[in-house]
């Protein structure tokens, strides 16, 4: 995701293998402790072997901005190359393509991601189980001694207001199936709280250790207080 972010999305991190094939590259940030110098080199994997080249030097504060000017840099000198839509492909843009194909029903990257903080912090939970059995649907994580559900929702599928960018191609069918994503999240919300659950809802784009530490001090309060059931939601 941090990649993503500084490349300006995840269809711009690629380069040209030959034969059309295409492979996702990354940047790798070096400090020589020597010259006190960063160097920036293009990484991807070419029949199992590990690929790299030389981009610039970056010398800002922050490890974002020299990401972000590191991949600039190479796409600049044309070390990226540009994927094209399949002829079959329903998305807009090959950013929305990746975004698609990115966002599985479970075990995504920041779902593995934040399971993996909580448990570390010793907190355990059910994994894509149903907070009510009568309700046919699942959160990504579930503390049923405390009833609350988590849920880390994908920013395509979920329309979050900073990343989602509306569809040009099909364009009214993915309004309305992102607008019907939008309502069955509230009605699930809705759901829930009626029912004396309280409900987190994490975007995927948020920082999986800052959402960790904001769903323990939530849990860990609640607990504190002897709270079981209410009718709270926190999140977005």
């Amino acid at each position: 995701m941090e990649q993503d972010r500084a490349a300006g999305g995840r269809a711009r991190r690629n380069v040209a293998l030959g034969d059309g094939r295409l492979a996702r590259a990354s940047i790798s940030l070096r400090l020589y402790r020597r010259t006190r110098r960063i160097r920036a080199y293009l990484r991807w994997s070419k029949d199992g072997k590990t690929q790299e080249r030389y981009v610039c030097e970056v010398e800002h504060a922050s490890r974002g901005e020299n990401l972000a000017e590191a991949w600039q840099r190479a796409k600049d000198r044309g070390l990226l190359a540009v994927e094209t839509l399949p002829p079959e492909s329903t998305a807009s843009s090959p950013e929305v393509r990746a975004a698609m194909r990115a966002n599985r029903g479970k075990d995504t990257g920041p779902e593995l991601a934040l399971r993996k903080l909580l448990y570390q912090r010793g907190l355990r939970y059910r994994v894509n189980a149903r907070p009510l059995v009568e309700i046919r649907r699942k959160a990504d994580l579930v503390f049923p001694g405390d009833r609350v559900a988590v849920f880390v929702d994908g920013c395509f599928w979920h329309g979050c207001p900073d990343h989602y960018r509306p569809a040009v191609k099909n364009a009214d069918f993915w309004r309305e199936k992102i607008d019907g994503n939008r309502a069955r999240d509230a009605e699930t919300n809705e759901k829930l709280l009626a029912a004396g659950w309280r409900v987190i809802r994490v975007w995927e784009h948020e920082d999986p250790s800052r959402a960790a530490d904001e769903i323990e001090q939530q849990l860990r309060r609640w607990r504190a207080a002897g709270v079981r059931r209410g009718a709270t939601a926190a999140g977005r």
